[in-house]
């Protein structure tokens, strides 16, 4: 759905590739449509794991995929970006932004977080001192963003903040390239975490009575998160809600804390849920489309409120 109609046909022919009625909607389709569709399956998925994977490693359900700062690493690469032509001048806006500059620079401020959460997490043994860590970065960040908003002008002001609206359209085939590889690595290495996630819910001692080497797994769980929250908000911008909402969702409706179960759950919920919000946001028939950011709290939260109050639990 988009500004322009086209009938269910049109889309159809289009996709299989066979000629439409009008050139434009093969267009449209292939180049707009499709791929933002795409991304959105890829985002919604992405950050549903990621959230999943967070939860069950710190045993919180107020953890979500950007708890260890690596979205205010991204913010704070691409506020260097956008802003930082105020304090370094005209010839590093000119150099910088571009669209794979600031994909470039949220990429390295994401690894930068993630290399230092990482060596944090070798030296410290408590789980939850690497949270409060990851907090505690996502705070230096944030204050970062401050200063360089504060010597930034209004109009490098509103591109940084259109930014941080979040937004599925735009990228061509060659990016999604790239995203869905960086995607599938994040995914593969999540799926080869099962073992030790099921193991985790446990508890740290009981798990380590097992023979789990809880350094070497946690290791592995916040690389995953990081190649999937961080490229993601690399190419998406900072996409809330679904992270921290998407796997209560899916432990209600299923009944249960096997992730054999919820991360193949997850991933389709996500995806699910991410494409209804984007066609919410798209305003069928208008040329307006609203921050995707908005929908999916405005659309997810409600629906997770009731699901609880309903079952008066929540499963972890």
């Amino acid at each position: 759905m988009g500004s322009v109609y086209i009938p269910l046909k049109g889309v159809f022919n289009s996709l299989i590739g066979t000629a439409t009625e009008q050139e434009t909607w093969q267009h449209i389709i292939q180049n707009y449509r499709l791929p933002k569709a795409i991304t959105a399956i890829i985002v919604g998925s992405g950050l549903g794991i990621s959230g999943l994977l967070m939860q069950t490693l710190f045993r919180n359900p107020l953890a979500g995929p950007f708890v260890l700062g690596i979205s205010s690493g991204a913010s704070l690469g691409v506020a260097i970006v956008i802003l930082g032509s105020g304090i370094f001048g005209g010839i590093f806006a000119s150099l910088f932004i571009s669209k794979w500059g600031i994909v470039l620079a949220a990429s390295l401020g994401s690894f930068l977080v993630l290399l230092s959460v990482l060596m944090v997490s070798i030296k410290v043994r408590d789980t939850m001192a690497i949270l409060i860590i990851g907090l505690m970065f996502a705070s230096i960040t944030a204050a970062l963003v401050s200063v360089l908003s504060y010597f930034g002008s209004a109009q490098q002001l509103q591109q940084y903040i259109f930014w941080g609206f979040g937004s599925l359209g735009n990228l061509s085939w060659d990016e999604i390239f790239i995203f869905f590889l960086i995607f599938t690595v994040g995914i593969v290495i999540s799926i080869t975490s099962i073992k030790s996630l099921n193991t985790l819910l446990l508890g740290e001692n009981y798990a380590k009575s097992l023979g789990l080497n809880i350094k070497k797994s946690r290791l592995t769980i916040i690389i995953a998160t990081s190649l999937l929250a961080g490229t993601i908000t690399a190419f998406a911008g900072p996409i809330a809600f679904i992270g921290l909402a998407i796997p209560h969702l899916t432990r209600q409706v299923f009944n249960t804390s096997n992730h054999k179960i919820l991360l193949p759950a997850v991933f389709l919920f996500g995806a699910i849920i991410m494409l209804v919000c984007d066609s919410i946001a798209q305003l069928p028939n208008s040329d307006f489309t609203l921050p995707i950011n908005a929908i999916t709290s405005l659309v997810g939260a409600p629906v997770v409120i009731w699901l609880l109050v309903r079952k008066r639990k929540m499963i972890f």
